[in-house]
């Protein structure tokens, strides 16, 4: 029986198996029905034992490294996930809990050698209670996001967001306005971003807590540093804050009248799809007018606007390059094609170098093969939406070579290519998975929802 012919009786049984569930839903139909409502009651709802639980459990999945504390996933499970809650809902019920600083690091950026980007990471008692804060707004929150907006949220990929820009380009508008947002989640004004929040939320509490995550601190290399701006990026919560505050572009592209283009947003990654040039200036000017509310601001070197008539030019968004491609069928007729960018490629050639270095080369083989095949699966899967074939051969001649001299390394042969010894029949024995047998889906038949 399907969600929509459920009778109330089945209803009432799937509530009571997931409270939460039914919480979540009860608060999305509240926003929804009244546009102009604003909750007064949230905070209560973050220390319940199930809504704790049910954070803890998405923590959990995500994994991740301690925060200044030191305190892990395993130290915590170790000592009793129910005491460690329920000392979280003690803290929270007598409103003395306080978050811990943010422990920053900085991670490498995938396909960029040498670069790298800060990430803060929150304690796990802090990503737990985050996570609780965020199933209790997200549903409030939701009710108000608009279709133009991809990311992080339910039922709603990057790969339906690619959709549109394929319908959208295919219909004749062929000018793109490829905006790259200047650090987001680090300059997003705090004053900007809870006046979005106060929109919904008048719960003092559950305000109170926010601002506390926002100006918390990050300690880095023993030094505290304060935070004026920006939301915690790495914290479970971060995202949906994201998608709270740049909501206001959205609204500014549904206004009655507005025809500069499509906007397609997946967090802050955007593109705006114009039929002319000029269109596609003044957007650029709306998107800078509007982010400049925030305290963001678009990179100028980043940011450009391109024609893709009859396949002159291109552009990246989401991992993929985007192109028009002449039918070789019906000549004179062109349709947008995608294909794995230069940074994904370069991302993934990076990762396999990694794990077929000589310093691996004492490891047994079924074990490297393992984690490439992992790597690779995870890698296609995305990018099999797409007309990715040159690419993915392109990739299954690179893990073969990089096999072939990991292979010498390891056997101490003279020569470090040996392709009669190792050759594609010697690969498919290993068990390596071949991106060149995965069924490519340049044209998806799922609607978008």
């Amino acid at each position: 029986m399907s969600a929509k012919s459920a009778s109330p009786a089945s209803q009432d049984v799937r509530d009571a198996l997931d409270p939460v569930g039914a919480l979540q839903r009860a608060l999305y139909r509240s926003a929804k029905q009244d546009g102009n409502r604003r909750f007064h009651a949230l905070y209560d709802k973050c220390f319940r034992m199930d809504v704790l639980w049910r954070a803890w459990v998405d923590v959990q999945a995500n994994g991740g490294a301690p925060g200044v504390d030191g305190v892990t996933l395993a130290q915590v499970e170790e000592s009793g996930v129910r005491p460690f809650l329920e000392g979280i809902a003690a803290e929270l019920r007598a409103k003395t809990y306080r978050p811990q600083p943010l422990r920053r690091v900085n991670i490498p950026k995938p396909g960029q050698p040498g670069k790298t980007r800060p990430l803060s990471i929150p304690t796990i008692r802090d990503r737990v209670v985050m996570a609780a804060a965020k199933s209790i707004l997200e549903p409030v929150f939701e009710a108000d996001f608009l279709p133009v907006s991809f990311g992080f949220r339910r039922k709603r990929s990057a790969i339906q967001a690619l959709d549109v820009v394929r319908a959208e380009v295919n219909r004749g508008a062929v000018w793109i306005l490829d905006a790259d947002v200047s650090d987001c989640f680090g300059q997003i004004s705090h004053s900007a971003l809870m006046a979005q929040v106060g929109r919904r939320v008048v719960d003092g509490s559950m305000l109170k807590l926010i601002r506390a995550w926002l100006k918390v601190g990050v300690l880095e290399h023993g030094s505290m540093l304060a935070t004026a701006s920006g939301t915690p990026q790495g914290s479970p919560v971060s995202p949906l804050l994201a998608n709270v505050a740049l909501h206001v572009l959205d609204e500014e592209w549904s206004r009655p009248g507005y025809h500069l283009g499509a906007l397609i947003r997946f967090a802050d990654d955007l593109v705006v799809v114009c039929p002319t040039r000029a269109r596609a200036e003044e957007a650029q000017r709306r998107v800078e007018q509007v982010l400049g509310t925030l305290g963001l601001r678009l990179h100028p070197d980043k940011t450009r606007i391109t024609c893709l008539a009859r396949g002159e030019g291109g552009f990246d968004f989401l991992g993929f390059h985007h192109h028009l491609v002449e039918s070789w069928k019906w000549r004179g007729r062109w349709y947008l094609h995608r294909w794995p960018s230069d940074r994904a490629m370069a991302s993934v050639r990076s990762t396999v170098r990694e794990l077929t270095s000589p310093r691996s080369t004492y490891g047994d083989v079924a074990y490297v093969v393992d984690r490439i095949n992992r790597r690779l699966r995870g890698w296609a899967n995305y990018f099999r939406w797409g007309n990715s074939a040159k690419k993915f051969a392109n990739v299954d001649a690179y893990v073969h070579e990089r096999l072939m001299i990991w292979m010498s390394h390891k056997h101490k042969l003279r020569r470090r290519r040996n392709w009669r010894r190792f050759d594609h029949k010697w690969l498919r024995s290993i068990g390596v998975y071949q991106l060149g047998q995965v069924k490519l889906q340049p044209y998806p038949a799922h609607a978008l929802r």
